[in-house]
């Protein structure tokens, strides 16, 4: 492994808004962010977040378009 290389092991991270990010798998989520299932090197759980997080808007705002007629 180069010196400049990223050893750490991540997971994916989810909130209320259904917004994804990675956070390293040793440490206590963040408030308001819960485990997604994910858990790898960082670029694995990028490409993860990159292939089930489709639609950025938040949840919030998704509901309330829906809700237009």
């Amino acid at each position: 492994m180069q010196a400049d290389e990223d050893a750490t092991i991540y997971k994916v991270v989810v909130n209320h808004e259904e917004q994804y990010s990675i956070w390293p798998a040793d440490r206590e989520n963040a408030l308001g962010w819960k485990d997604a299932g994910k858990t790898g090197n960082k670029q694995e759980c990028l490409a993860y977040i990159q292939e089930i997080w489709t639609d950025m808007r938040p949840l919030s705002l998704r509901q309330k378009l829906s809700d237009i007629p």
